[in-house]
């Protein structure tokens, strides 16, 4: 009895370890095997032609935007759902997501998701590197899916247009955090798509990667914490996230939502380069 006990309590405690919305590699097999969840593979089809865990469906971010215009903004929520629910995935499916391990593809898919009112969306923990480690089947036939409607409720609390950023700017309360590497924030690094280097005026630049560990994995709460706080940002502000296209904005916005549970984040969708695109918006 005391064995079993013992036991109880190791798995109770091992699954503590893990963040909200972080599901860990033996959970996502039993819930795929079991239906109860679809796994998406956030690489490119070239990848997920080449290996992806089996069962899992391809929904690569970059058929998720527009033809025309500024680079990486969204198509509209009705075609993005459209593209969902040939996939098989409704708002009410229990939705698992992977890359690489980079965090990039399945943090921007993670936001996507939430943005259009999936109720339950999470990352593999360790991704699919984590996937192998553990021994579990991966496959390079493409999965056979039955289309379904996925129904749009487009929170709207979880966006910011340019509009509204240049409507906040240095207001008290609003935070505006720019995940880029400190040279494109500082706008020492070249980029021939940006009519001007630097950020958007106030912007606190921390790094995407910090909240990410060596292997993929995602942070401790106690870590995330610590970093936010260092940099003056609280529970109590509303924040709003950017990178360049938005791309790498979404796993921070993971760690802040999800592990942290800030409740008031949103992501600048354009981005700087739409930011950029306006010649009159102030550039620091």
């Amino acid at each position: 009895m005391k064995k079993l006990i013992y036991i109880l309590l190791l798995i109770a405690v091992t699954t503590s370890l893990l963040n909200a919305g972080i599901i860990s590699v033996k959970e996502a097999a039993k819930l795929s095997k079991s239906g109860k969840a679809i796994i998406v593979s956030a690489r490119d089809k070239a990848d997920y032609d080449k290996k992806h865990i089996k069962n899992a469906v391809n929904i690569y971010h970059k058929d998720l935007y527009k033809t025309t215009g500024v680079e990486s903004m969204l198509k509209s929520p009705a075609e993005i759902a459209k593209i969902f629910g040939e996939k098989g995935i409704s708002a009410d499916s229990k939705i698992i997501i992977y890359d690489d391990g980079k965090n990039k593809l399945a943090g921007r898919l993670y936001w996507i998701f939430e943005y259009l009112g999936a109720k339950d969306v999470n990352l593999l923990d360790g991704h699919l590197k984590g996937w192998m480690k553990g021994r579990k089947p991966v496959t390079k036939k493409a999965t056979s899916v039955t289309a379904v409607e996925f129904k749009v409720a487009v929170d709207e609390s979880k966006i910011a247009t340019m509009p509204y950023v240049k409507s906040n700017l240095k207001k008290p309360g609003i935070v505006l955090i720019d995940v880029r590497s400190k040279e494109e924030y500082d706008g020492t690094e070249e980029d021939e798509k940006l009519k001007r280097r630097g950020h958007i005026p106030g912007a606190i630049n921390i790094e995407y990667k910090t909240v990410i560990n060596e292997n993929g994995t995602i942070k401790s709460k106690e870590e995330i914490s610590k970093i936010v706080t260092d940099n003056g940002i609280t529970a109590d502000k509303e924040v709003i996230v950017y990178c360049g296209t938005a791309v790498r904005a979404g796993i921070f916005y993971m760690a802040l939502t999800s592990v942290l549970d800030f409740k008031n984040v949103k992501v600048f969708d354009g981005a700087y380069y739409e930011w950029d695109s306006d010649t009159t918006n102030p550039v620091e």
